[in-house]
């Protein structure tokens, strides 16, 4: 396992890495602000998990095969910005759903947060690039399973992530729920948080 002094400088690294606005930070809050606190969560969660997936792959050398492919990093970075400005052009299409949602307390099914914030996370190739040349400097290789300490990284990185993503997806929930004091102002609140995640892909497309 990583030493003592290669944990603290991991975590350290960490939290400075997840507070700069990135991808899943805009995302979260895009999604608050469109769909609710709750269902931020639930994305928030499903996001983590993607990231937990995308560390596993760094594991067992696929990370690597990304990193190095101008390919591979292209074909992955095109799909996910597609995908969160897909996402927020049906917001913006569908900015009255809000609305009526709040007035009828229909809730979105879970298994779709979750599936949404996972493909969002999976798909994010800033990260698999973080994983791939940070990671291997925290670990122990005279421990040996240099793969295995590197899963535990990323875990341990995936669980930081939920926690920062879930405090502002809490504090942009709490914005909702102001506006939503009266539901028409949803409408245009819809539209923003899909204008937000559409300039969101559109950045990512942009970014080499």
């Amino acid at each position: 396992m990583p030493t003592s002094s290669q944990w603290i400088a991991f975590l350290i690294a960490s939290i400075l890495f997840i507070q700069v606005p990135g991808p899943s930070l805009l995302f979260t809050i895009g999604r608050a602000l469109t769909v609710g606190r709750r269902e931020a969560l639930l994305s928030v969660v499903g996001n983590g998990l993607g990231i937990t997936t995308q560390v596993l792959l760094v594991a067992v050398g696929l990370g690597a095969l990304v990193a190095a492919s101008a390919t591979a990093y292209t074909v992955v970075k095109v799909v996910g910005a597609a995908y969160v400005i897909w996402l927020g052009i049906q917001a913006i299409r569908d900015r009255a759903a809000a609305r009526e949602a709040l007035e009828t307390q229909v809730a979105a099914k879970r298994g779709h947060a979750l599936r949404i914030g996972f493909v969002v996370g999976v798909t994010n190739p800033k990260t698999i690039l973080f994983f791939v040349a940070f990671l291997p400097q925290f670990t122990n290789p005279a421990a040996g399973h240099v793969g295995a300490q590197m899963a535990v990284l990323g875990v341990v990185f995936g669980v930081m992530a939920i926690c920062s993503d879930s405090v502002w997806a809490v504090a942009a929930g709490k914005a909702r729920e102001w506006f939503a004091r009266k539901p028409q102002r949803l409408d245009r609140l819809g539209a923003t948080g899909g204008s937000m995640m559409v300039g969101l892909g559109l950045t990512m497309l942009a970014r080499d």
